[in-house]
């Protein structure tokens, strides 16, 4: 599918969670089969750009095209500020926050409080566009259904972002109300994409290949994104494709090769953070790893004492050379983690 004139190799899409999707997982995810992959939200405050946070979640080196970068805030000059910068810093397509619930991010009147105020929600839209297009850079936008309940004003937000040149639109089928308890709805996605003409992505609780297959046949989807579901697991994005294409269950994968990706993936997680925060940040994603695995408990009660990367690293090499020697595979799929204040926490924080 395409972005404005970027063309996706597949439909399957890596949702952007903050304290996750960094530079390490976004190529981790793009290596195991998904198309496409947003980066982590990157805020509109100048005076936070030359933090640290910030200049991590802006490094794109070694990640393959296309870069999408997702801005979030208030201020409509402040987002088109946002939008330049970042794309003097490789930036290929902007996403704009129209769906984080957290309430660290709500309370400034970003993510999805936006949808409360429709007319300046449009004009951030109006103002990144303008900021965007004489680089030839496209702008997609992600959002919920709306705030609440009573409120899913979705399709009319759609149509206007389309009309002022948003040319790809996500969809999260929950409001901003429900954060991430109860379920997905699925009918106001295929209502946005029966109003408007531009790609629409479907996002929320697709954790297996058959509920991918149902949600782009449920909502007319042009794509699916998926979140949570990928944390510890990464190559969900090969298994639904394989599925989507031959119908056909791909076997789990061997224990050896989740080995050998979650070292990698320590080791360029390392590289991005440093020993110390690098090591702390690790955990979460190490603790997705081995959820459900025979002795996880005890292990990640081990692991958390470790506070050098060498130690880290040889802990969780051993492990999975013990499950080696009683597996040759990983065993079934088990539930996706519930969200926490890592994977919620704002862009704007120093």
């Amino acid at each position: 599918m395409q972005i404005g004139s970027i063309s996706l190799p597949n439909r399957l899409f890596v949702a952007p969670m903050a304290g996750v999707t960094d530079r390490p997982f976004r190529m981790l995810c793009k290596s195991l089969g998904a198309g496409y992959a947003v980066s982590e939200m990157v805020t509109s405050r100048r005076d936070l750009w030359a933090s640290l946070k910030t200049s991590r979640r802006a490094n794109h080196e070694g990640e393959s095209a296309p870069i999408a970068v997702q801005i979030a805030g208030t201020d409509a000059q402040m987002m088109a500020d946002a939008a330049a910068y970042n794309i003097d810093r490789g930036a290929q397509i902007i996403d704009i926050n129209m769906g984080c619930p957290a309430k660290k991010v709500c309370n400034k009147w970003a993510g999805s409080a936006l949808m409360q105020d429709e007319p300046l929600a449009l004009e951030i839209v109006s103002a990144v566009v303008a900021a965007a297009a004489p680089h030839g850079v496209p702008v997609t936008l992600k959002m919920r259904t709306g705030w609440c309940r009573a409120q899913k004003n979705a399709v009319s937000i759609a149509r206007a972002a389309e009309s002022a040149g948003v040319q790809m639109l996500t969809v999260h089928g929950r409001t901003r109300e429900q954060g991430y308890t109860g379920h997905a709805e699925y009918d106001t996605i295929a209502a946005v994409k029966a109003a408007v003409r531009i790609p629409v992505v479907a996002n929320g609780d697709i954790t297996t290949p058959e509920k991918a297959r149902d949600v782009l046949a449920a909502t007319g989807a042009d794509a699916i994104m998926i979140g949570r579901a990928a944390q510890g697991r990464p190559w969900i994005f090969r298994e639904i494709g394989h599925f989507l294409e031959t119908g056909e269950h791909l076997a789990p994968p061997l224990v050896a090769e989740v080995r050998r990706l979650l070292l990698d993936h320590l080791q360029d997680h390392y590289g991005l953070y440093g020993e110390v925060t690098g090591v702390r940040s690790a955990r979460k994603h190490i603790g997705w790893y081995v959820r459900g695995l025979p002795g996880a408990e005890e292990f990640r009660a081990r692991m958390h004492l470790l506070d050098d990367a060498a130690g880290q690293w040889a802990s969780v090499a051993g492990f999975f050379d013990a499950l080696a020697s009683t597996a040759d595979r990983m065993p079934a799929t088990v539930a996706a983690p519930a969200p926490d204040e890592e994977e919620t926490a704002p862009a704007s924080a120093p």
